[in-house]
């Protein structure tokens, strides 16, 4: 019986932390030995806009579509430099698969594991503390708690 392809999720995002955990996981789960699946996932914000902005301004059609395409080629900027690390740590023989949503990154990352069937999600840490985790509250908690896979969350050192 052939082994089921493993499927690893790195959400991944501009930050050193994001590409960090890609670099470890890299170097610490993907074997020449097992099947592997790396699904780079990048979490965009969800449109800070509608038609109005906060002092009652209506925004053109062409300035929504501006920002949406900025949006975009911030997600491909982060892809590339994702697999830029993949190419440099001579990880080109895995099979990789971009995954690009948009929503609230904590939600988006946990319902994406689920649907995508990932048997592991590696995230970096932004190293907050107490105060900052509560007040701004932390993706790589969140998930830790909801994701129904196991949570791999590298640290820089």
């Amino acid at each position: 019986m052939e082994k089921k392809e493993q499927k690893i999720m790195v959400a991944v995002d501009q930050s050193e932390e994001s590409m960090h955990a890609l670099s470890w996981c890299l170097s610490n789960l993907i074997s020449d030995t097992n099947k592997k699946k790396l699904l780079l996932l990048h979490v965009k914000p969800p449109p800070a806009i509608c038609s109005f902005d906060t002092a009652g301004y209506v925004f053109s059609p062409e300035v929504i579509a501006a920002m949406e395409k900025y949006s975009m080629e911030l997600a491909n900027s982060v892809m590339d430099k994702a697999e830029a690390i993949c190419r440099n740590l001579n990880a080109t023989d895995i099979t990789m698969e971009r995954v690009i949503e948009m929503g609230d990154a904590k939600n988006v990352i946990c319902s994406t594991v689920q649907k995508l069937d990932a048997d592991t999600l590696v995230m970096g840490s932004r190293g907050y503390g107490f105060f900052e985790r509560t007040l701004l509250g932390s993706v790589s908690d969140h998930c830790a708690k909801h994701a129904k896979c196991p949570v791999i969350i590298v640290k820089q050192p």
